[in-house]
């Protein structure tokens, strides 16, 4: 199959990279040259402009969309959408607002899908998990680039109508949040508590057939082993929070309660409001599993000469 890519940032070049390990042709595009010329050291061909990434595609082409979510997705089927018709499909891989992937799907001609994704940077070997919503018909017809993309044909699935994709990667986030606060407590105990224990030792042993084993506990202790059991330097400031922010805003408005999401967004507001000095232990973690999955930059305090 041929596909189109835009944006080659982290997520994008992935996307890429596994369709053209999987035989897929890919004609890529990003605002970048340089990134542009990487992607065609690849193997992928490059286009010099979105009409000029449509014209490559030809008849009913298929684009995947990795730009950051809000007005470059919008400016980008903007631009697209004189020279699309409703033959073609545009995958939407970004964290768009669910209720933003509806108005789209209805506001162009095109196949919209929607497509939550969740990997992040760190799982790209594997393959990313997909939750995609839209037309049937399209998500049947893009399944061989999805299989590329996804861990494999269990690594992905259509979700619904349009919105349900993001609408189910919204939720995702949130469930993600109220696990790295738990880890994030239980370790922040187990630091300040009557033992002086390794934590890096304590994060393996429990990843090893314990209950609570899982990647984000992986990545618990791969913090231990390079920050140590005390997070050397690393700051109480954990970023982000739109997408936990629209899974509370969400509940409010289905009257679900969700204590334990709210309380991890609530913490990480908190935490950008801290003064000066070490901080929460448990937040201090939660900035660094982000480092973790996604590779965001770790916030840091300033060393004491």
């Amino acid at each position: 199959m041929e596909l189109g890519v835009v944006g080659l940032g982290r997520m994008g070049r992935i996307v890429v990279d596994r369709c053209l390990d999987a035989g897929h042709d890919v004609v890529a595009f990003d605002i970048d040259a340089d990134a542009r010329s990487d992607a065609t050291d690849a193997g992928a061909t490059a286009a010099d402009s979105l009409p000029g990434l449509a014209a490559e595609l030809g008849d009913a082409p298929r684009i995947w969309l990795m730009v950051p979510a809000g007005d470059p997705v919008d400016a980008a089927l903007d631009e697209l959408d004189p020279h699309l018709d409703d033959d073609a499909v545009v995958v939407d891989g970004g964290n768009s607002h669910f209720e933003a992937s509806t108005r789209r799907a209805d506001e162009y001609d095109v196949a919209y899908l929607d497509c939550g994704t969740s990997g992040g940077p760190a799982g790209a070997e594997l393959g990313f998990s997909l939750m995609i919503g839209g037309p049937e018909w399209a998500y049947e017809e893009l399944t061989p680039v999805f299989d590329a993309v996804a861990t494999g044909p269990d690594g992905h699935d259509r979700m619904g109508p349009a919105g349900s994709g993001h609408y189910v990667k919204m939720v995702h986030n949130g469930v993600e949040y109220a696990l790295m606060q738990a880890y994030g407590e239980g370790f922040e105990l187990l630091h300040e508590g009557r033992y002086d224990l390794d934590l890096e030792a304590v994060a393996r042993t429990w990843n090893n057939g314990a209950v609570i084993r899982s990647w984000l506990l992986e990545l618990c202790e791969e913090a231990f082993r390079e920050e140590g059991s005390d997070l050397g330097d690393v700051a109480d400031h954990v970023a982000g929070g739109s997408t936990g922010t629209w899974t509370v805003q969400e509940s409010l408005e289905q009257e679900v309660p969700l204590p334990l999401i709210y309380q991890a967004l609530s913490e990480r507001f908190g935490s950008r409001a801290s003064g000066d000095g070490e901080g929460r232990f448990s937040r201090r973690l939660a900035n660094r599993l982000r480092y973790g999955f996604g590779r965001h930059e770790v916030a840091r305090n300033e060393r004491s000469e």
